[in-house]
């Protein structure tokens, strides 16, 4: 009989997307964001995407610095793949964005591959009290630019992987696969890819299920088999488009930074929770969770005894 499909469940446990205010469960301080990871990898995670944040107030945090204190903790207590962003926050120069990976040299590294409208907006109508003036300011700013130029991409590629530091690709909408279409054509990366389709955030394109299915066809048809295929979906899209991801062969995203919910009107209450969540929707469909060294053969990653962390 042939063998389940192994499906990589990412959970990308803070972000700079949502801020303190908003929920309870969203890790701050390095030892929350180190427990939030390690309970994500226990739940089924086999790569944790990191961020870090300043504990007095929760605002992203990209110096290297402040990865320090979690990134030994989760090492030492989880064989997980460590990713860490290079997208930092939006309104932050490319040149901070990339200070951590650059420094700590992970097996993955987060790389957008755009530019684009970010629109936080909308989310101030959910969360009008928000206890920060820097939140206040930040998630109502409709003049956010996120740019990731292709001087930008070039740099962060050129930067990370000579460390041998393989990437997430991040494509929100059409164009970004074309643009990580370039950059193969030029040498720059490698196959397989991993190319992350994020789905449902202002600025780039929908959750319907046509998107989805539009942006993989399009990816198949410029990358052929030498890829790896994941989703995220934003605020409630999380678990729908998780659920179409997987049943059409795919890898799935999940976790606070995509979205605080786990179910209509129900805030979740951990990154762990949303694991087990989609966990449930995956084998449901008769499909297996890869454990971190199933992932790292899958994405050719370098191991964590390189890192240097």
């Amino acid at each position: 009989m042939a063998k389940p499909r192994k499906v990589i469940v990412t959970c990308a446990v803070t972000g700079a997307i949502h801020t303190p205010s908003m929920s309870k469960a969203l890790p701050v301080t390095a030892s929350e964001i180190a427990e939030a990871a390690i309970g994500a990898a226990e739940a089924g995670a086999a790569i944790v995407h990191l961020h870090a944040r300043n504990p007095e107030d929760g605002r992203p945090d990209q110096s290297p610095e402040a990865f320090a204190p979690f990134l030994g903790v989760i090492k030492q207590r989880s064989d997980c793949v460590v990713n860490i962003t290079t997208g930092g926050a939006p309104t932050m120069p490319i040149e901070e964005r990339v200070r951590p990976a650059a420094t700590y040299q992970p097996e993955v590294a987060s790389l957008n591959m755009g530019s684009m409208n970010f629109g936080l907006f909308q989310m101030l109508k959910r969360f009008p009290d928000l206890e920060h003036q820097w939140e206040r300011d930040y998630v109502g700013n409709k003049d956010i630019l996120f740019s990731n130029t292709f001087g930008q991409v070039e740099h962060i590629l050129t930067t990370l992987g000579p460390n041998g530091t393989r990437f997430e690709f991040e494509c929100y909408d059409t164009s970004h696969l074309y643009n990580l279409r370039y950059f193969a054509d030029q040498g720059l990366v490698e196959p397989p890819f991993f190319i992350q389709t994020v789905f449902g955030l202002m600025g780039g394109i929908g959750p319907h299920p046509e998107d989805v299915q539009h942006m993989k066809r399009t990816a198949d048809r410029l990358f052929g088999d030498t890829y790896r295929w994941s989703v995220l979906g934003a605020g409630r899209n999380q678990m729908p488009i998780a659920a179409i991801a997987a049943a059409m062969g795919g890898n799935v995203r999940v976790g606070l930074e995509d979205s605080l919910w786990c179910g209509p009107g129900r805030m979740a209450t951990s990154n762990a929770e949303q694991v087990q969540q989609v966990r449930k929707i995956i084998e449901g469909l008769g499909l297996e969770l890869a454990t971190p060294d199933e992932a790292r053969e899958m994405l050719s990653l370098k191991g964590a005894d390189r890192v240097a962390f």
